[in-house]
């Protein structure tokens, strides 16, 4: 068997990925280990830049029929994260199970074209300078120009390549359960944390809740069991009750670990979401990140499969996404580095240090950027903010093509690049004609005079 684009991993980050490439008219094949569907989820909040992102695919609405918006974050019980006064058409983060995210995925991406192959585990890779070798489990082989993997923090892509996972583990005996409720809390969101412990509470929105806890005075290995005790016990710890926990349906234990792959690209391979980068669960940022990703190299991918990509292209992967995945270690590491003081005292300086800085304009508003990822730029690439048509339609619906969209005053259709270029015109009225890349960043602005230069450095030649 071969294919263009193999993609290993079927959770959001291959699933948006595939959607994209088979949109693209690229032929893709996700091969996932697991032979069925799970509705067993670690995430929970889809942040305002992945709605944007899946709103330039046409998914953000339903996925927000199925969730709760959660217009602030409370920490360490004073500081607030306020994601009321985002500049986006999303101010506020959304709580769903990340089934329903992959739900949506796959089913875009099986309309598009894409094929999706359960049971299939890799076990080796090999590639040369032409294409990539993967082998299954079962002896199976198959052949691909592009393999990308997308499976997970013990991705077997990453191991085949040799790739290293530098890094350390944060949190350990972190405990999982969904659970039944006798007194469920009012808030679609639960979080908080002591010196000792700290518990975190979501709804599933069908009667299960879903708690992650941890104890300090109690750390041992992922194997051994958790108990409804233990639960319990660090639930009361760190938010004051246990909310009369009554049965549960599912326990688990894990750890958290930072890590960060050097090279998201060796060869024909790539890495995304968590084969690239983990870190901890402070903030909600896991999935997020793998979605973005997702979004940042599928049309680079498909550019180049359709052989029009600028030179480079495929290399600035790395260079936008690697720096990203690097600042949420360090923004999900600093979350939980506070989370968990020890004493009082330090405690006690951190929320009111908190607190006055959260009262800063600009420091709060930087920190709802980063945590929401709204305000996350590329060097030389700016997010491209939503904005409305003169048609009344929005920019990020003329990003559902999944082409570039130029948006200019001026009566001009470029010859020779109707397969690569959406053009619309903006209801303000601006001198500078603005070339949006299909991920929603800004690839070029400048006047109208210069379009045709701008489209030849970031398309390519016009097609004849």
């Amino acid at each position: 068997m071969h294919t263009t684009v193999a993609i290993v991993g079927a959770g959001p980050t291959g699933l948006l990925l595939a959607g994209d490439l088979a949109r693209a008219g690229v032929e893709v094949t996700v091969f996932e280990r697991r032979s069925d569907t799970s509705n067993l989820t670690r995430a929970f909040g889809v942040h305002a830049r992945s709605l944007e992102v899946l709103d330039a695919r046409g998914l953000a609405d339903d996925l927000i029929a199925t969730g709760a918006k959660i217009e602030g974050l409370r920490f360490f019980d004073r500081i607030r994260f306020d994601l009321s006064g985002l500049p986006s058409r999303f101010p506020y983060v959304l709580i769903t199970p990340q089934y329903n995210v992959e739900h949506l995925l796959e089913e875009r991406a099986v309309k598009a074209g894409a094929q999706i192959v359960r049971g299939a585990s890799v076990t080796g890779l090999d590639q040369d300078s032409d294409r990539v070798t993967l082998t299954f489990a079962d002896g199976a082989t198959v052949t691909a120009d592009w393999v990308v993997g997308a499976d997970g923090v013990h991705s077997a892509v990453r191991a085949a390549i040799g790739q290293p996972f530098p890094g350390r583990s944060v949190l350990t005996s972190i405990m999982l359960a969904d659970v039944r409720l006798a007194t469920p809390p009012p808030d679609a969101l639960t979080v908080n944390a002591v010196g000792g412990a700290f518990a975190f509470v979501v709804p599933f929105g069908d009667g299960w809740y879903r708690i992650f806890a941890w104890d300090r005075r109690k750390q041992v290995s992922d194997e051994v069991p958790v108990t409804l005790e233990q639960i319990r016990e660090a639930t009361r710890q760190a938010l004051g009750t246990d909310f009369g926990v009554t049965e549960s349906r599912w326990m688990s234990r894990f750890h958290s670990d930072e890590r960060q792959v050097p090279n998201y690209r060796v060869g024909r391979v790539l890495l995304a979401g968590d084969a690239a980068h983990v870190h901890s669960p402070a903030g909600g940022q896991g999935m997020n990140t793998g979605l973005q990703d997702a979004a940042n190299l599928s049309w680079k991918l498909a550019a180049i499969v359709q052989g029009w990509a600028p030179a480079g292209l495929l290399d600035s992967y790395q260079a936008e996404r690697h720096p990203v995945g690097r600042l949420v270690l360090r923004s999900s590491g600093t979350l939980i580095r506070l989370a968990l003081l020890r004493t009082a005292a330090t405690r006690a300086i951190r929320n009111t240090v908190g607190s006055v800085l959260m009262s800063l304009p600009p420091v709060r508003r930087k920190a709802a950027g980063i945590l929401s990822g709204v305000g996350i730029d590329y060097a030389g690439a700016p997010r491209a903010a939503d904005v409305t048509l003169r048609d009344g339609s929005r920019l990020y619906e003329a990003l559902r093509s999944g082409k570039h969209v130029l948006l200019t005053d001026e009566d001009q259709t470029p010859r020779g690049y109707d397969l690569r270029l959406h053009v619309a015109t903006p209801q303000a009225k601006s001198r500078l004609a603005t070339l949006v890349r299909p991920d929603g960043y800004i690839a070029w602005q400048g006047p109208a005079a210069e379009v045709e230069s701008a489209l030849r450095t970031h398309l390519g030649p016009a097609e004849r």
